[in-house]
């Protein structure tokens, strides 16, 4: 059967590696993801496994993909279309120059748009604790 462009597999060395390691439901959990992808792709890059920096950018794809698939799906809310097509930005910059990807994030956080969609953020988790609370 054949994989689905959007599921990650790896080879038995860096399947422990990777495990569990892609997660976007929040911002804080994005920027996680791909600050471990630099720090794994680094330590790849100085040990000259190529197979694991293909790794951190095939899990940075799926991301960022899943991410984009995500902001374009007219049955989840605006604000979290919004928050999904950012995350997706972050997988796309990350792929395309990984070592400015941090000093980049942290201009990015100081901007009003960053400041909006984080707001929004905040306010989706509020409504989901009460959504708990009430149960």
């Amino acid at each position: 059967m054949p994989r689905s462009r959007l599921e990650l597999h790896f080879d038995p060395v860096h399947e422990k590696t990777f495990a569990g390691l892609l997660s976007f439901k929040r911002l804080d959990d994005a920027e996680k993801t791909l600050r471990r992808l630099e720090q794994l792709r680094q330590e790849f890059l100085a040990s000259g496994d190529s197979l694991g920096v293909d790794c951190c950018r095939s899990v940075a794809l799926v991301g960022r993909k899943r991410a984009e698939s995500l902001s374009r799906n007219y049955r989840v809310a605006p604000a979290k279309r919004q928050q999904k097509r950012e995350i997706a930005h972050w997988f796309a910059l990350w792929l395309e120059t990984p070592e400015l990807f941090e000093p980049w994030l942290a201009l990015r956080k100081n901007s009003v748009g960053y400041k909006a969609i984080l707001i929004s953020e905040d306010r989706d988790a509020d409504i989901e604790n009460n959504k708990q609370n009430s149960r």
